[in-house]
């Protein structure tokens, strides 16, 4: 009633608002929500949109936020923190071991020109020292935002691609390491060598301190927790807020240590349900805050009254695409890549994002930059999120990968089943008897083209007394269960082997037996439960994929799968890992004698000889899964691959899709995965098969894509 009466009273929104942080609060929940979807339908990062947020809430627009609230502050500081860690756990050590000795040649050039130029910069506009060299480490770092385009391109194992995902655990360490000398010598006011010297020894012991300490601590308590993910969740929570408290104490910001840390848990953490909660928490709700909370800052009348503020963000913008079109093209002199190589490798270091925008902020925060540099620094934030990955998607097209990304594809009779003649054993888990026949009669399938075996498996949730009633409900329960999948099977012609298991949880019970059973493949169902609940609290299917030493088939079925007769097998990128799905299809369709169509969309600007190119090489890689029958190839031109797809699915009664998670920004503020959309809209019956994770690489966690339970 307080609260109404003081808008019948017309009080200030703002001032209301203050003393009501729980409506600016949701008002927040409403924006981070909202806003991005829009920008992204727009064709635009959604973090542009969370920027724009900020700039009409604040005091250039309605007022309803103040850039100095607690709640807000507190909010922004931990997604600031948050942002740097996750820039440090996302960062690709495989790919940087791959090719070190290249990664670093492009790291020290993309790096050292935008420096050396950002330096001249800040002391030809009459900026001190330290300042400018300040400015030049916010020029030297980049943000991969563009990573779901090459994926999507089927590029990522391009050489040059690889360089520049390499190149990035130097840029972004260089650039922390001197924005906390930055920081801390602006704070003292002092500038001189005894100084630096002393600080510079200090954040060395402290680094190495922070990266060996938390790696061997995290791989210890990994391996001491077993299971129990949400130890090893707060864990790294801690360790990212430790590691904050201790770059204080030494008197540079915290977030070096958060980076730190991040690098510190990166092998410990792994691709996992771990990794995917600890970055979902800040995708959607502190990282998000972060980027308001710079809009807040923007006073968008004084700086457009402002013409030498304007000359400014027009100097930093050429020569911060200058300076990384430079060091590209000293690359390619260097290492001698082809011109569309080295376009692509500009393209990728342009966007200047999470670690940019985080010493922007503290930089501003310490005096060291001005308010016209960090209007400066937002504007070059929005053009090069925009510029990057719209370069990349048109240059990339059609970068070929190299040769070792032809490699064959794991064949799903290469399980560690006993047989010696190629049979199948698939575990089938059965819990929802309305889907438990469709289950049976896909896996039966299956296993009678090879002569296999079916495993049905029941998992009994495990009590703490073995003679508790509720433990008996649910074994009875499984067991009829599993006496009609026995039955089922016996129908079908083909073996079962029922297994019932009691286990304390359902994906680490099928994941497990699975093993036991040297299983060749895990077919199971696709359930309903979605969202914030499924990632929090995990979801059968997730705990399966991430954990299943085989291949993983998640089913929704429409129809009975003995009625299937037209198969399609979408394929995003061009490289063998990815064709397992081609050869699932292709054993589906010898069952019931269906026809199997594999199609790949490009580019709707992609010319003729690139088209027949890519059918050739899509050939070729399906050629050498030695199928008995070959699949038909398509390749279609379209602006919208998911829109392609769809269209193309109308005309077939089963959709057989990749499971794959991709990189994004941190923040999850990157292209939303074309696997999502497709099983929102996707009518026709859909099975999405997942590799096991140690044959992902690259595999990261996107806020909005594959959270799935299962329903088996």
């Amino acid at each position: 009633m307080e609260l109404i009466s003081q808008v019948l009273a017309l009080e200030p929104t703002s001032q209301v608002l203050s003393k009501e942080p729980i409506v600016s609060f949701a008002i927040l929940l409403v924006v981070i929500l909202v806003i991005p979807i829009v920008f992204e339908r727009l064709r635009l990062p959604g973090l542009v949109g969370l920027v724009f947020s900020g700039l009409v809430l604040g005091p250039s627009g309605w007022h309803l936020f103040q850039s100095n609230s607690p709640m807000i502050n507190l909010l922004s500081d931990i997604g600031l923190i948050y942002l740097l860690f996750v820039a440090g756990l996302e960062v690709d050590l495989e790919k940087f071991r791959k090719k070190k000795s290249r990664a670093f040649g492009f790291a020290s050039l993309t790096f050292s020109v935008p420096l050396v130029m950002g330096i001249l910069l800040g002391l030809i506009l009459g900026y001190s020292w330290t300042t400018s060299i300040l400015i030049g480490s916010l020029f030297a770092s980049y943000t991969l935002l563009a990573y779901p385009i090459i994926t999507r391109l089927g590029v990522v194992n391009n050489e040059a691609v690889t360089v520049t995902i390499g190149a990035t655990i130097f840029t972004d360490i260089a650039a922390i390491l001197i924005l906390g000398i930055c920081v801390a010598v602006g704070r003292n006011q002092v500038f001189s060598l005894a100084q630096i010297l002393t600080l510079s020894g200090w954040l060395t012991i402290y680094s190495v301190a922070v990266v060996a300490g938390f790696d061997w601590a995290g791989k210890e308590f990994f391996r001491r927790s077993g299971d129990d993910e949400g130890n090893k969740f707060l864990f790294v929570l801690l360790s990212v807020f430790l590691a904050a408290v201790g770059a204080q104490l030494i008197e540079v910001d915290k977030i070096v240590g958060a980076f730190l840390v991040g690098l510190a848990v990166n092998e410990a953490v792994g691709e996992g349900p771990v990794k995917e909660k600890v970055v979902f928490i800040g995708s959607v709700l502190f990282i998000p805050i972060f980027f308001v909370d710079l809009g807040l800052l923007i006073d968008l009348p004084t700086y457009l009254n402002n013409l030498n503020a304007i000359k400014l963000t027009l100097l930093i913008i050429v020569c911060l695409i200058a300076s990384k079109l430079i060091a590209a093209l000293l690359t390619k002199l260097v290492y001698r890549y082809n011109w569309q190589e080295i376009l692509t490798m500009w393209s990728l270091s342009i966007p200047q994002v999470s670690t940019t925008l985080a010493a922007t902020l503290v930089g501003y925060r310490a005096g060291l930059l001005s308010s016209e540099i960090l209007h400066s620094i937002i504007i070059l934030m929005v053009v090069t999120s925009t510029l990057g990955p719209f370069i990349t998607s048109r240059i990339a097209v059609g970068l070929t990968s190299s040769p070792a990304a032809d490699a064959p594809p794991t064949d799903l009779t290469d399980g560690d089943a006993p047989e010696t003649d190629g049979a199948l054993s698939i575990v089938v888990p059965v819990y929802n008897p309305q889907t438990q026949q469709y289950l049976i009669e896909m896996a039966a399938l299956l296993a009678r083209q090879s002569k296999g075996k079916i495993v049905p498996l029941a998992i009994a949730n495990a009590a703490a007394h073995m003679d508790a009633p509720q433990l008996e409900a649910s074994l009875e329960r499984s067991e009829r269960l599993l006496t009609k999948a026995t039955a089922q099977s016996r129908v079908l012609g083909v073996a079962a082997e029922p297994v019932l298991r009691i286990d304390d949880a359902f994906a680490q019970g099928i994941s497990r037996a699975a093993r036991e059973q040297k299983a060749s493949l895990i077919v199971m169902g696709w359930g309903k439960r979605t969202g914030l609940r499924a990632l929090l609290f995990g979801n059968v299917v997730d705990g399966v994929l991430w954990a299943a030493h085989c291949p993983v088939a998640v089913t929704r079925l429409v129809e009975s799968p003995k009625k299937i007769q037209r198969i399609l097998v979408p394929i995003e990128n061009l490289t063998a890992p990815i064709l397992q799905p081609v050869q699932f299809a292709q054993m589906l369709a010898q069952a019931n004698q269906s026809h199997v169509t594999v199609l790949n969309v490009c580019d709707r600007r992609t010319s003729s000889s690139k088209i027949a190119w890519r059918r050739s090489h899509l050939s070729l890689l399906v050629s050498k899964l030695a199928l008995p029958n070959t699949p038909e190839i398509q390749i279609i031109a379209h602006e919208n691959v998911a829109q392609a797809i769809l269209q193309a699915a109308r005309l077939y009664d089963l959709v057989v899709l990749p499971f794959i998670r991709n990189r994004t920004s941190p923040g999850g503020l990157a292209i939303s995965d074309v696997t999502t959309e497709l099983a929102r809209q996707l009518t026709c019956s859909i099975v999405m098969l997942g590799e096991p994770q140690r044959a992902q690489t690259n595999v990261v966690i996107s806020n909005t894509s594959n959270s799935m339970t299962s329903a088996v």
